[in-house]
């Protein structure tokens, strides 16, 4: 086996690594039980409508607001828009670019679904957490996600 040019995870990275990659799949699962249980949404739903915010974005900037594939955020739009979630449209700018907007049905779900995964997300993640603890853990995942945006391969999402 050939070793990385970096060499290998050391033993508390690679038990940060892997409790990571529990947490993550983890906490991907309860939310998306808990958003399709109390309003019939999707995670992948809801990453789209918080993501639409106030303001409409073409799905290629969409994508890179989220971190996904275009033609995954594509798919996910155009099955949101039969379910009066979103609205895509032709940009005027540009007849070659999909816009996509809340409806206001997209943000009566999204206010709608909002207390409850507020509530999931308290109750998995800060509670019992001290408060200097959650500024660590901030702190933390604010530099791994740079670390992503500067050596990833999507472009920077806008600020």
């Amino acid at each position: 086996m050939t070793t990385p040019p970096g060499g290998w995870l050391d033993p508390e990275q690679q038990r940060a690594w892997l409790a990571f990659i529990r947490l993550q799949l983890r906490i991907t699962y309860e939310m998306n039980r808990q958003l399709q249980a109390d309003s019939g949404l999707s995670l992948a739903d809801w990453d789209v409508l918080t993501a639409l915010g106030e303001s409409a974005m073409s799905v290629t900037a969409l994508a890179t607001q989220i971190g996904w594939e275009r033609s995954r955020v594509s798919h996910q739009t155009k099955r949101m828009a039969t379910r009066g979630l979103v609205e895509m449209s032709l940009a005027t700018h540009d007849r070659r670019v999909t816009s996509v907007s809340l409806t206001a049905a997209g943000r009566a779900a999204l206010e709608a679904a909002a207390p409850g995964h507020v509530e999931l997300v308290r109750s998995l993640v800060f509670d019992g957490l001290d408060p200097a603890v959650v500024r660590q853990l901030a702190e933390g995942l604010e530099t791994i996600f740079e670390n992503v945006l500067s050596r990833g391969s999507l472009p920077r999402p806008p600020l």
